[in-house]
């Protein structure tokens, strides 16, 4: 079996390079020194292959690259150098590995073909180049398995680190793993991105974090902050971490500074064995359900996503939800936003329970607005379930209170629907005009209306 049995947090700035700083890395001391520390205790370990992620590998929006050449090379030349060019072997078998674990969790990983069917982007980019030009210098003696970051949320790429980790085990390497990462780049008015008053705040909360093992904080870090602090590696950094779930590991800060207006940490994530641990347990979120309502719409959809088949109807369900009929909404969102949303208007199933079950799948694979939902999206996704009263026609905007009532536009075949109490939605003259738009109906028509109420299950 095999075993991650060191990881480490390396910054990527060409300039500590001294054939690019030629002699300007010397404001990067520190950050050289804690550098060389690392390379010198990965070569005491003896891996036999070294993960890597880097956030400007490839870049796609839901699509992640992983080298998968026999030969992985880069140089620095457009760092003004010809003198810098490394060269690895790869890792294939690993890289199918992962990619099969996964693709079984719903991830869309591998190379970039041409036309002729070869790996058309294999050069190394220099958040590789950089942390293996100090590691190469003392060993080595090791295969590279080159991987990329994607747009992907921080907790996708958690689980997508989780099937880097399981990939791993299922082998017989000795891996060591390295987030190739610089924090903030807005330190200094006068560097290169400028300042930001985030900037610094940022690098505390995330070195902080990793001194306290505090992985639940590192997810759950502000994207504003994120975006104002002009951070690039924190998708690696918490790839690594989804990869070391359930190991017990020991965090150690060697070194930061910033000395050009970019943060550079130095940081190692020691192995001290197997077992759980709870600060790197799986900080998916479950959103567990005490309303039984919006737990069944999970179950429904979890099951269909997962194996493909349909929740009973029967089993487990209370009997108020198998001898009611009701038109049900159910809402998915994601990170607060709509990730999908299915219903009917009247009952069309024998009771709710059938109702939710039959929408919620529909909500997560057959809303036209999105993509089918993931595997990987499951435990992020938060339900709502609307249970839909009786609808009453009325003949004016004012008869409506968008807080209380839903509305139902109809014009010939063409009906639209809107739920009450919709983020965005404040007047009734607002809420009929996006059912209006839903229907494709024009608001110059001839066209009926109706009021429901709802009980919302959240």
């Amino acid at each position: 079996m095999g075993k991650i049995i060191d990881s480490y947090i390396l910054p990527h700035p060409p300039i500590i390079i001294p054939e690019v700083g030629k002699g300007s890395e010397k404001g990067a001391a520190k950050t050289i020194e804690m550098t060389k520390r690392a390379a010198e205790r990965i070569k005491k370990k003896k891996p036999s292959v070294i993960i890597l992620v880097s956030p400007h590998a490839p870049l796609f929006e839901d699509y992640i690259y992983i080298n998968d050449s026999r030969v992985l090379r880069g140089d620095l030349k457009r760092f003004g150098t010809d003198s810098v060019e490394l060269g690895f072997k790869g890792n294939p078998s690993l890289v199918k590995k992962i990619s099969k674990m996964a693709s079984k969790e719903g991830f869309a990983v591998g190379g970039i073909r041409d036309s002729a069917g070869n790996n058309a982007l294999t050069k190394l980019d220099h958040g590789a180049l950089v942390p293996l030009y100090f590691v190469n210098q003392v060993y080595p003696e090791f295969s590279l398995v080159h991987i990329s970051i994607s747009t992907l949320t921080l907790e996708e790429h958690f689980l997508f680190g989780k099937c880097i980790g399981e990939a791993i085990e299922d082998s017989n390497e000795r891996a060591v793993f390295v987030a190739s990462a610089d924090l903030s780049h807005r330190l200094r008015e006068d560097g290169p991105y400028g300042y930001n008053k985030y900037a610094q705040k940022f690098d505390h909360l995330l070195i902080e974090s990793i001194e306290r093992n505090d992985i639940k904080r590192i997810l759950e870090i502000d994207y504003a902050m994120r975006e104002n602090a002009g951070e690039c590696g924190l998708r690696s950094i918490v790839t690594m971490l989804g990869a070391l779930d359930g190991q017990k590991v020991q965090t150690s800060v060697y070194s930061y500074e910033g000395p050009f207006g970019v943060g550079y940490m130095v940081a190692r994530l020691k192995n001290i064995g197997d077992g759980y641990n709870p600060e790197l347990c799986n900080s998916q979120n479950s959103f567990k359900h005490s309303d039984s309502y919006t737990g069944l719409a999970r179950e429904a959809l979890e099951l269909y996503i997962k194996e493909g088949k349909i929740r009973d109807a029967e089993k487990g369900i209370p009997d108020k939800m198998r001898a009611d009929r009701a038109g049900v909404f159910v809402s998915l969102k994601k990170e607060g936003r709509l990730r999908g949303c299915i219903g009917t208007i009247i009952p069309t199933r024998k009771n709710i329970a059938e109702e939710i079950i039959q929408n919620a799948i529909s909500a997560g694979t057959k809303d036209p607005r999105f993509n089918s939902v993931r595997p990987y999206e499951l435990g992020q996704l938060e339900y709502s379930v609307d249970l839909l009263g009786e609808p009453q026609p009325i003949t004016s905007e004012k008869q409506l209170d968008v807080k209380r009532y839903g509305v139902i536009v109809k014009a010939g075949q063409r009906v639209g629907l809107l739920l009450p109490n919709l983020e965005g939605i404040n007047t009734p003259r607002e809420q009929v005009a996006a059912a209006l738009q839903k229907a494709g109906i024009d608001s110059n028509e001839e066209y009926s209306m109706e009021r429901f109420e709802v009980i919302r299950h959240e």
